[in-house]
């Protein structure tokens, strides 16, 4: 389904009192609608825009020759805000036609995540997750892409602790540390551990062999026996909660590929290192799916909303001085270079 292309002041009407689906002319899977914010015809002020709230099913992204698209200030009507040229739209237009309903569910989750508390935005993502694991487009996705028999395997996590010093390790690295669910029943158990013994100053959190961990094991989607009972399940054995309650202990050291759940968990660490080979990529959209890990709770708190929606919407890859830039992770570390070698802040404008 081709975009819409919407004056601001048009969107800010459809905000303000917005009519009913049938009116506008477009499906209820939803669209993307692109909205001009450099039209001198506006006559809308930035200081009269409404909340882009949850009852506009579509994707909004605004366009602008701003020099830093992110600090335009009508951005806060928007879910995506990018340069005119920037090839993330087409790769936006791309995603939004394939998975149409995962990604407009996805915008307009993100669109409350700053008003919510771990715990809120847990369940809220979880909700959402679980309905679209009962959606024709999970469905599509596991059908071209059968389950894989595995082999019984070893321990998925090692736990070590020397002195006041607990390092816990991701340790599949024959499938990439694949997060399946023995994995992260193992990584709570282990997380409890520093939750229950103060005397744990700090908690060092790595993955074994080239990869931190490259996301949901792919062979257990869509394998619960009911969406329900899984979304139980996911808030009880939640990972990213299980880190935010010790966050402030825990410094995340990021390797490789670092896809889906791979940095939605490390992104709620107190302190995230990057080695200079990370690249990060949010992939969830191409299934059906948003991100269920924790994501879109952790990271609009590192890297706001609209970077966050880039991510999943553009599925694009994003290397470790970028990371760095965006506050997504807190410093570059290059043992072959003595240790940590860049250091940043998490940026203001995101």
């Amino acid at each position: 389904m081709p975009p819409t292309h919407l004056s601001l002041d048009t969107l800010v009407g459809w905000l303000r009192g917005l009519p009913a689906a049938h009116e506008l002319g477009w499906s209820a899977d939803g669209r993307v609608l692109l909205v001009d914010l450099d039209d001198p015809r506006s006559q809308t002020a930035p200081e009269d825009l409404p909340d882009l709230h949850t009852g506009l099913a579509a994707v909004v992204v605004g366009i602008t020759d701003h020099r830093a698209p992110l600090t335009h200030p009508c951005a806060v009507v928007c879910d995506v805000v990018l340069a005119r040229d920037d090839p993330a739209v087409d790769a936006i237009l791309a995603t939004v036609d394939r998975t149409p309903t995962a990604s407009v569910a996805l915008a307009m989750l993100l669109r409350g995540a700053a008003r919510r508390a771990v715990d809120d935005g847990l369940l809220a993502e979880s909700a959402v997750y679980s309905a679209l694991q009962s959606g024709p487009e999970l469905a599509r996705w596991r059908a071209a892409n059968p389950p894989r028999a595995r082999s019984p395997e070893g321990p998925p996590v090692q736990v070590d602790r020397s002195g006041d010093v607990l390092t816990i390790t991701l340790d599949r690295p024959h499938v990439r540390n694949a997060l399946d669910t023995a994995m992260r029943d193992a990584l709570v158990d282990a997380l409890a551990l520093a939750a229950a013994d103060p005397s744990i100053v700090e908690v060092h959190l790595r993955g074994a062999g080239a990869a931190f961990c490259a996301g949901g094991d792919l062979d257990e989607f869509g394998s619960f026996p009911d969406a329900a009972s899984a979304h139980l399940v996911r808030l009880q054995q939640s990972v990213g909660r299980a880190i935010a309650v010790v966050a402030e202990r825990v410094t995340a050291h990021l390797h490789g590929a670092c896809v889906g759940s791979g940095i939605e968990l490390p992104a709620f660490a107190g302190r995230v290192l990057a080695a200079p080979d990370t690249r990060i990529s949010l992939p969830e959209l191409s299934l059906g799916l948003v991100p269920g890990a924790g994501g879109t709770v952790s990271l609009p708190r590192r890297i706001g909303r609209w970077r966050t929606a880039r991510l999943a919407l553009t599925g694009e890859w994003v290397d470790a001085p970028t990371a760095l830039e965006w506050g997504l992770v807190d410093a570059i570390e290059d043992p072959a270079a003595g240790g940590v070698t860049r250091t940043g802040t998490i940026s203001p404008i995101s």
